[in-house]
């Protein structure tokens, strides 16, 4: 078994998914936002969530482990926000040097760390280069990739983000691939119920909210097929159709209303999707806990916020062989990126 310290660790989605490979064990989480903490701890029992902000955290008080992982915030890059970076006004873009102080600390054989793809061409390319900078002094070997949760986890949603792996040891670097793209199997409807009623608030009907979002969405929703549906955003002032077949990026925003709001046209009438249908577009399993004393929009932002879970065990899986936890590699990683493509 292999121990994990997760910072930034939201509802726990990057846990969930090495946890799913059997290899891993998170056994030390911060997370500063109480809400999102309250979801994890329903999920990890074992955890007490340290929800100090990181600043906070003394370096002793974390325990030694094998890896470290870290979503940290991504709002101070997003194309969705300001991309102000490292110079955020909220200080959210200089929190990767707290998760950068804890792994000079702590050496530990792996650090993982998630992000928007912007972060890549942030700034021209300084952010970015400042991070692999960091972990160059730092003597780490590292690679990262931008991913598509709809090509390399099966997942239903147009979700791209970049993901760096670093490893202690070049010999565990020599052994990490990336792991290849996937078909997309699951559609929209094994996320979405088309067919059922939810609860009457999430329908969209006439004279519930201000303007004309009911009629507009009533005329870009008539030619829908139930059978092959699509999903809709309202833009403000129009409504747009995603025409690939997928959710669009889920966003943090999602239950607060109006702009870029994913919404559905289903057998009982239009509606936003649920709580749960987020959690689901991000790979969450069914039995993965939404505590019933949180609002809707307290779950929406913790959905949007998250990661999609079955792309982070493909890539926790392969750590899992790089680092001698594993030594049967499954059928479907055979074939791998070579690390010479992308590090």
């Amino acid at each position: 078994m292999a121990y994990v310290a997760s910072f930034f660790a939201g509802v726990g989605g990057i846990d969930l998914g090495f946890a799913q490979t059997g290899v891993f064990e998170t056994v030390y989480a911060n997370e500063f936002d109480k809400y999102p903490a309250h979801t994890f701890e329903a999920n990890f029992p074992n955890i007490h969530v340290d929800v100090r902000d990181i600043h906070e955290v003394q370096n002793n008080e974390v325990p030694d482990v094998d890896v470290i992982v870290g979503g940290f915030p991504c709002q101070a890059f997003s194309i969705a926000g300001y991309r102000q970076g490292f110079d955020d006004e909220k200080g959210r873009g200089e929190l990767f040097f707290e998760l950068i102080r804890m792994v000079e600390s702590h050496r530990p054989r792996v650090a993982f760390f998630e992000n928007v793809k912007n972060l890549v061409s942030h700034d021209n390319g300084n952010t970015f280069r400042v991070i692999c900078e960091q972990l160059d002094l730092l003597g780490y070997h590292y690679t990262y990739q931008v991913l598509n949760a709809m090509n390399y986890g099966n997942m239903a949603q147009n979700r791209e983000r970049i993901y760096i792996v670093a490893f202690r040891d070049e010999e565990d670097y020599a052994r990490f691939h990336w792991p290849l793209p996937v078909p997309l199997e699951t559609s929209v409807r094994d996320i979405i119920d088309f067919d059922n009623p939810v609860d009457e608030k999430y329908y969209y009907t006439e004279g519930k909210y201000k303007g004309n979002i009911y009629h507009e969405l009533v005329i870009a929703t008539q030619n829908d097929d139930i059978n092959n549906p699509a999903i809709y955003q309202w833009r403000r002032k129009y409504v747009r159709q995603n025409k690939s077949g997928v959710v669009p990026t889920l966003t943090a925003n999602q239950g607060e209303g109006g702009h870029n709001v994913c919404l559905v046209k289903t057998r009982t009438g239009i509606r936003k999707m649920t709580p749960r249908e987020c959690f689901n577009t991000q790979g969450f399993p069914e039995d993965f806990v939404l505590p019933n004393d949180l609002s809707d929009a307290k779950l929406y932002k913790q959905a949007g916020n998250s990661v999609c879970v079955p792309v982070i065990r493909r890539i926790a899986e392969n750590i899992a062989i790089a680092i001698g936890e594993r030594d049967v590699i499954i059928a479907e990683e055979h074939n791998q990126i070579p690390l010479a493509d992308n590090a």
